[in-house]
């Protein structure tokens, strides 16, 4: 076992190319981020996450009557078989939201009704489905585990709206309804993020779209990917708990060499561009429900960390207090991660699958000096 303690210039594929993609821009230094050229800014302002799907499958916005068309099929997709709420009803009380996600997705693949068909327009019809399904996975999941009667899909509901209804029990009011879907679209995609690259792995080998989405759910559940939004929200619970001031708080943990998660980001220099639309979110949600508390917890936090260490708020940062005013759960925030990213997920498997070609890196060899021999067992120390 070599303990050479070499490391390569680029660990973790920093700053690696690793394919061509016509999905997402990014440019970190200007903080930019774009689908399919179009900035998310403008997809915020303007979008709706269905548009952002068809977007992002389609390579274009759709025209008036194909979005209409779109929604449609989106809408009648929103059914689960009953096998798949009775193995939700046996999931272990103590099992971890994201497992459960992941063990779900990989059974919808035994009730798709092309589970065998891995041709473009196939994928794209499963893409719907899965898009449809997972938020109703994680509303139904929500629901029996704190022993409520299961509610039924509202056809006339956006995703966004139709999930706040199955998962709270009442209709959501717009200003609800509009928070979620621009937070859907918002964490849409992300070019070549980790679980994003395991689908387009798994993809790869020509394996199905269900398998390549279980990847890709599997590499979120890491704390290191899709875990900081439940971590920063943790420590606003903290804060509100102990009456702490908010800077106190934060500087108490700096001095004891933590780590503030919410911050910084491996490809944005500048402001995370999601963080911009999530403040405002978190802001305005604050206002409207009464509960401005949490907003006023992250904003005095962002304040003195982009002060004392010149860092910039993450899309996670805000995320934590607008899912929380949502309604939703701590441990449910990864979930509407991924609720989000099934978009881009099954977006990059289909132009993975339509110029496919097996993803086989190499590695930087840092191991004992070639030729070692064996050494027969008698004669080792």
């Amino acid at each position: 076992m070599s303990t050479s303690t070499t490391v390569s210039a680029n660990t973790g594929l920093e700053d690696v190319v690793a394919g061509t993609s016509s999905i997402c821009y990014i440019d970190g230094d200007k903080g930019i981020l774009a689908y399919r050229g179009i900035d998310i800014h403008e997809l915020a302002d303007n979008s709706t996450f269905e548009e952002v799907c068809y977007l992002l499958w389609s390579g274009k916005l759709p025209t008036r009557s194909e979005l209409f068309e779109f929604k449609l099929q989106l809408v009648r997709e929103r059914k689960l078989d009953a096998q798949i709420i009775s193995l939700l009803r046996q999931a272990p009380k103590h099992a971890q939201p994201m497992a459960v996600l992941r063990t779900m997705v990989s059974a919808l693949s035994f009730f798709d009704p092309e589970e065998r068909a891995n041709d473009a327009a196939a994928n794209q019809r499963k893409a719907m489905r899965l898009t449809s399904q997972i938020a109703m996975i994680v509303a139904a999941y929500d629901r029996i585990r704190k022993g409520k009667p299961l509610i039924e899909p509202d056809r006339s509901l956006t995703l966004a709206g139709n999930f706040l209804l199955m998962m709270n029990g009442e209709l959501p009011s717009e200003t609800a309804t509009r928070a979620l879907d621009i937070a859907l679209i918002l964490q849409a995609d992300h070019e070549l993020n980790a679980s994003t690259f395991a689908a387009r792995v798994t993809a790869g080998t020509l394996s199905d779209i269900h398998s390549a989405v279980t990847s890709a759910i599997g590499a979120l559940k890491g704390p290191l990917h899709g875990g900081a939004n439940e971590a920063v929200f943790k420590i606003l619970v903290e804060i509100d708990r102990d009456g702490a001031d908010p800077v106190e708080y934060i500087k108490g943990m700096l001095a004891q060499k933590k780590k503030v998660p919410g911050f910084g980001h491996r490809v944005y220099t500048t402001e995370d561009p999601r963080a911009t639309h999530l403040r405002a979110m978190s802001r305005d949600l604050g206002y409207s429900s009464g509960n401005v508390k949490w907003f006023e917890y992250s904003q005095k936090i962002e304040e003195f960390i982009k002060e004392d260490k010149k860092l910039n708020a993450n899309v996670d940062f805000y995320a934590a207090s607008t899912y929380h005013t949502l309604g939703i759960d701590v441990d449910l925030f990864t979930l509407i991660f991924a609720m989000s990213r099934i978009s881009g997920w099954t977006a990059h498997i289909m132009e993975q699958l339509n110029n496919n070609r097996l993803i086989r890196p190499r590695a930087d060899y840092i191991g004992p000096k070639y030729p070692q021999h064996y050494i027969p067992m008698e004669n080792r120390e």
